[in-house]
């Protein structure tokens, strides 16, 4: 059974690759790949019961995840109809590309930390489109910030999801993960960064045209308020999830629910006609289901091979057979670029015994680098390079040409200064 599932999900995930030579939407084979391997799955001989407890506990935390992005994508959506993005916009002076690049890629890695990588992901590509005219500009800045958060989101506990799971399961600890990430986390991005704007070079930026009926639809104070609440938002979610213990779904929701409120008050005079394009209702219209249905197939065709002990078989004959834990690590890190990061790392949790390797250990330091920075090296590897492939319809195939190879060489760099920063203060 367990080479059915392997063998499903590869042709699934086959698909998604070649999704432009095909002609088939890769939510389409996404949730067909689902489809197919809770199939097979259920044929396997488990128990109904089993099955559906399998089947719940995988559905509740995909929705987990699909419900904060639709939350922070139509929180994007809101800021953008206000002209929020302005706020940012007007007071970059820069007119050369390079430059623009540099400060776009510090500000996601910065960001990300406080943030997180999927919704600095999301603001940033959104506000891209606002400084960005042509589509090339905006693919080679995608790119550049689906490895900024990736790496940014890779050195604090709230950043990246396996570094909270890493953190809530107590392998490691705020400052120790801070200290001991910043450095290599930075030089994972920088080494991408320093080619990409050589290669983008002095050439001016070319804003969009601000269509005439843009002018004046919204006022300072409403463009203002919008900005600041949205971002506040999103700035607050790691600190509601800190406070309440609940998981950032729920705090995400609050906000947007806060945020229609504001919206609905700041606007209550204005006709019908005038407010509906700045309504939260019509912002829900506006955001990319196709890349959300995308992400509940992905989402529970990895919960498969998590729950048929795939993934943990992997990671078994993985240490039987490479033994040593800096290889181990690395490759689970390059198994996250074609897998889900969450059930590789939920898995190696499980396989290593706190007792044996205890907090803020080499094995758990280490494993939070190679696990967030690792998916930035196919695009479906992460949260965030998912986000940016739906907002801005990258090509599967043309990011692995362009930035694969990019992300596999910041990679390396930021795992080697780890290894050696380990070497002479530890």
């Amino acid at each position: 059974m367990s080479t059915w599932l392997v063998m499903v999900f590869v042709l699934t995930y086959a698909a998604i690759a070649l999704e432009h030579p095909l002609k088939v939407n890769k939510s389409a084979s996404a949730l067909i790949g689902a489809g197919l391997l809770w199939t097979l799955y259920a044929f396997s001989g488990i128990q109904p019961q089993e099955l559906s407890d399998h089947l719940g506990e995988s559905l509740m935390s995909t929705a987990q995840i699909v419900f904060f992005l639709m939350g922070a994508m139509t929180i994007v959506e809101v800021v953008d109809a206000h002209d929020g993005f302005d706020v940012i916009t007007s007071r970059i002076r820069t007119t050369d590309l390079s430059t623009l690049m540099w400060m776009v890629g510090f500000t996601t890695f910065f960001l990300s930390a406080i943030l997180d990588n999927l919704t600095t992901t999301i603001v940033m590509v959104s506000l891209m489109k606002k400084l960005l005219d042509q589509r090339e500009d905006r693919l080679f800045f995608a790119g550049i910030i689906i490895i900024a958060a990736n790496a940014g989101g890779a050195w604090t506990p709230i950043g990246d999801v396996t570094t909270t799971m890493l953190w809530i399961g107590g392998q490691i600890t705020t400052v120790e993960i801070m200290k001991g990430l910043f450095l290599p986390s930075l030089v994972n991005l920088l080494i991408p960064l320093v080619i990409v704007s050589r290669l983008v070079g002095k050439r001016p930026v070319v804003a969009p045209v601000r269509q005439g009926d843009d002018a004046g639809r919204t006022t300072p104070f409403e463009r203002n308020m919008m900005f600041f609440m949205g971002l506040g938002i999103l700035v607050l979610v790691p600190v509601f999830k800190t406070v309440t213990h609940l998981p950032p779904f729920m705090g995400i929701l609050f906000g947007l629910g806060l945020l229609w409120f504001v919206g609905e008050m700041i606007h209550r005079e204005k006709p019908d006609d005038t407010k509906e394009h700045l309504t939260l209702v019509s912002a829900l219209g506006r955001i990319d289901l196709s890349s959300i249905m995308f992400f509940v197939g992905i989402l529970l065709s990895v919960a498969t091979l998590e729950h048929t002990h795939v993934l943990s078989s992997l990671a078994a004959w993985l240490d039987q057979a490479v033994g040593r834990q800096d290889v181990i690590v690395l490759l689970i890190g390059l198994a996250s670029a074609v897998v889900d990061n969450v059930p590789l790392v939920a898995a190696s949790m499980g396989m290593y015994d706190l007792a044996q390797y205890p907090a803020d250990s080499f094995l758990w330091e280490f494993m939070a680098y190679c696990a967030g920075t690792g998916g930035s090296i196919l695009i479906i590897g992460s949260a965030a390079g998912v986000a940016a492939m739906g907002l801005e319809k990258i090509d599967f195939v043309w990011y692995a040409k362009k930035f694969g190879w990019l992300a596999l060489a910041g990679y390396a760099a930021g795992a080697a200064v780890y290894i050696l920063e380990h070497q002479l203060f530890f």
